[in-house]
């Protein structure tokens, strides 16, 4: 039997890198899964028609996490589509690294738009949604709040404050019966840091030279994690922050 089978599955920024890889182990392990994509609804069908070529079950919706409209639409279609929610993956985030001379409160609002109240809203939202057995809320961190990189303020403290939210929104939804963890990948090989130069950079040579297991993350090694944590082999744990790094701290 699969991990996951019967279970349905909202993951936020699932068009793309670690929240794609996500999606697609899920759905292997047998959940019904919402693939949710902001802006690229091309990148988000492409992940559902792999998922569906195994045989998997999904659905591309699109969403805004930012804006509390748009994370209630996403809902209600995401229950059009499959009648259910058990697992809710707040994935959807963006970075910019730049100075303090650099920076702008229109990228300070992006930042802590995105992966802050996207985080808060799509959770409150599920509440709505998961029945009296409870839920799981997993949010995606990052081990850079242990030690931001030069020009990382700013995200660094988003995903500080993600860590906090899941530990005090573990204590505050526990009677519920709704389990809330995070996962804190380390430097992991995607679009975006393809996107940004990390990857081939001196960066990269540094960090991965800083790994136990000496190599870049990929978004598989996240999505294992995403799915112990989705699972009941998970049962017990609430309130955890699980870095997922390679032993990069």
């Amino acid at each position: 039997m699969k991990k996951l089978w019967g279970k349905v599955a909202i993951v936020t920024g699932a068009s793309k890198g670690i929240g794609a890889g996500i999606a697609k182990a899920l759905a292997a392990e047998g959940a019904s899964v919402v693939v949710n994509y902001a802006s690229s609804k091309e990148a988000a069908d492409k992940v559902v028609a792999e998922i569906v070529a195994k045989d998997g079950k999904a659905v591309a919706i699109h969403g805004d996490v930012s804006k509390a409209a748009d994370v209630e639409k996403l809902f209600a279609e995401s229950k059009k589509a499959f009648g259910a929610l058990h697992v809710l993956v707040n994935n959807a985030g963006v970075f910019r690294f730049a100075s303090l001379e650099e920076t702008t409160e229109e990228e300070f609002h992006r930042q802590f738009n995105i992966n802050v109240l996207g985080t808060l809203l799509s959770a409150r939202e599920a509440l709505k949604y998961f029945d009296d057995k409870g839920g799981n809320i997993i949010n995606v961190s990052s081990v850079i709040t242990d030690g931001p990189m030069e020009g990382s303020a700013i995200y660094a403290a988003t995903k500080g404050a993600v860590d906090t939210l899941t530990h005090g929104l573990a204590i505050e939804l526990a009677p519920k019966k709704i389990r809330v963890n995070a996962i804190a990948p380390g430097f992991t090989e995607t679009e975006g840091t393809h996107e940004v130069g990390l990857v081939g950079s001196e960066s990269e040579k540094q960090m991965v030279s800083q790994t136990p297991l000496g190599r870049v993350g990929r978004a598989e090694d996240i999505a294992r994690v995403a799915v112990f944590l989705a699972s009941d082999d998970s049962a017990w744990l609430t309130g955890e922050r699980i870095r997922a790094s390679g032993g990069l701290r």
